[in-house]
């Protein structure tokens, strides 16, 4: 229906302009209306302002089906057609099909004419479509429908009298109220109104749809001082200068800000002028209707008559939210040596307390790290073996024996986990005792030298060539001796022993107190040694018949 309607209209349109092109009148675009079948629609001819003689001489012509001068028609005729036609105004009381159509009024025959171009739709949907107005509200305010009034008939004219408005929502039947004392999302939706009128005793109606959309309640602006916040004070120097800004963001270029101090606003107004040795003055910045304001208050000088008064920053909005904040001013504390001095002794007897515990119990805590954490070497440095035993001679009685050698070696290898190299076992017969031995401190990350008794030990050449082959390789030594050998004299060892303990850890053997693995002997031996290297590859050194 609404297809055939517009294709009327598209018709009728040429025809409008070909009679209007007959008075020789350019005629204007045709203003739409549309009205439900039934109802009552009203037309307004505007004044013409070349030929403004008020509503004589108006005629409306209408071109339905032919032209026809409406306003020489009797009034018989006219009722006969649902019209009233008085002046400016043309009512008609009932529309139907037949007024569908374009229509036309001009001041006098030569007059310029205004058009319109009149819809009549027969369903609901139709006139949804043709007569929709938006309306808005915010959520939880109040709010009040408006029924639009346009085509309707000025109120007294022809003696019609408005009869109220009824409001109705889309879908339901029973009369509502056009306020909401607060509105909420689901009030939004379609909604009627119906305008009653009263002419000859009989009632006319004429509806309007109204589509409420309800949005998010506005966040209402208020100009406010963003920065100092109140109570803040601010530290100063005697004799310095201070800057302290106060910020604020307002929506009027009729709101200021200024500065004054004491407790009354009259008495004692800070100036603008910076030949004071107090004085302000104001920056603005305006942004997309929002105003950046900042009231700096200078203090040239800081006084002591200053840090005596309250300074307040006051922004007055010509909306009335005006707003304050008072600020303090105090004078730095001077600084503190005594702190100084017991923080910096407090941090020395730390740093004392620590290098003290660490060189009492720096081994307990390697060993410590090693055991319980896990701290050992995970990359290979190429050597088959942790350490490379060798006994050398004692010349007291207090060195090692075969059983006490056998026990440390086991002691190494099966509870703390090192890989040695040990001369009777892994150097085989067969091989030059010097080019073998060189081998086996090569293999090997660290050499112990162990005290024996008897003699097993090798002959003074081979220790020369040692402690040679020691410092050309950078090898580690660890030189385990006796409680007899500390007491002896200096010169007594052998020079090549003596070279060897001055080039390596020493760790002093004391018998069977020695030999518990708590005891300090195997804190230090451990502590000397690197930390066993894991999954080292086991090489066994190759022999060489000579």
């Amino acid at each position: 229906m609404l297809q055939a309607v517009m294709m009327v209209k598209v018709l009728l349109l040429p025809l409008c302009f070909f009679f209007a092109s007959l008075t020789g009148v350019c005629p204007q675009r045709p203003k739409d209306v549309n009205v439900k079948a039934g109802e009552m629609v009203a037309l307004y001819c505007r004044p013409d302002r070349r030929n403004n003689h008020g509503d004589a001489g108006v005629i409306w012509r209408s071109y339905t089906t032919q032209e026809m001068n409406l306003t020489a028609m009797s009034s018989a005729e006219q009722v006969q057609m649902d019209l009233l036609v008085h002046g400016r105004s043309l009512v008609i009381l009932s529309a139907s099909i037949k007024h569908q159509g374009n229509y036309s009024c001009s001041q006098g025959d030569a007059g310029s004419q205004s058009w319109f171009m009149l819809t009549v739709y027969t369903t609901q949907r139709e006139g949804e479509e043709m007569s929709q107005y938006p309306g808005t509200c915010y959520a939880q305010e109040a709010c009040t429908l408006y029924c639009p009034d346009v085509n309707v008939p000025a109120e007294g004219i022809l003696n019609i009298t408005s009869n109220g408005i009824i409001w109705h929502k889309v879908g339901e039947s029973l009369p509502i109220d056009g306020y909401f004392s607060r509105v909420k999302e689901k009030d939004q939706g379609a909604y009627t109104c119906t305008r009653s009128y009263l002419y000859n005793g009989q009632i006319y109606n004429r509806t309007f749809t109204v589509v409420l959309d309800v949005k998010p309640k506005e966040k209402a602006k208020y100009p406010s001082i963003t920065k100092p916040n109140k109570g803040d004070y601010f530290t100063v120097d005697l004799g310095s200068t201070k800057v302290i800004d106060c910020e604020g963001v307002m929506y009027s270029d009729f709101d200021g800000m200024f500065w004054y101090s004491g407790e009354r606003c009259g008495e004692s107004v800070v100036k603008k002028n910076n030949s004071f040795p107090v004085f302000y003055n104001i920056t603005r910045e305006k942004n997309a209707g929002e105003i950046k304001m900042t009231a700096s208050l200078v203090f040239k000088k800081v006084s002591e008559e200053d840090l005596s008064k309250n300074y307040t920053c006051k922004l007055v909005a010509a909306s009335g939210h005006s707003s304050s904040v008072t600020i303090t001013l105090a004078q730095k504390p001077r600084p503190s040596y005594v702190s100084l001095a017991v923080a910096f002794a407090s941090i020395t007897v730390v740093v004392v307390l620590t290098v003290l515990i660490y060189v009492r119990f720096k081994i307990d805590i390697t060993l410590f790290l090693r055991d319980t954490l896990g701290c050992h070497s995970s990359t290979s440095d190429g050597k088959s073996y942790d350490a490379f035993l060798m006994c050398y001679k004692s010349d007291t009685k207090a060195g090692l024996n075969a059983h006490d050698r056998r026990w440390l070696e086991s002691v190494l290898e099966e509870e703390f986990g090192y890989r040695l190299c040990l001369y009777d076992r892994d150097v085989l017969p067969g091989k030059a005792v010097v080019e073998a031995v060189l081998d086996s401190i090569e293999q090997s990350r660290t050499m112990v030298l162990i005290p024996t008794s008897p003699d097993l030990g090798p002959g003074s050449g081979l220790l020369s060539a040692i402690h040679a082959a020691l410092v050309e390789r950078q090898t580690r030594l660890v030189f385990i001796k006796t409680e007899a050998t500390e007491v002896r004299k200096s010169g007594s060892l052998p020079e090549a022993l003596q070279l060897l303990s001055k080039a390596g850890d020493c760790v002093t053997w004391k018998g069977e107190s020695s030999m518990r693995s708590s005891s300090s002997f195997w804190k230090q031996l451990r502590y000397y040694l690197p930390a066993p290297q894991q999954h080292a590859p086991q090489i066994r050194l190759s022999t060489q018949t000579i």
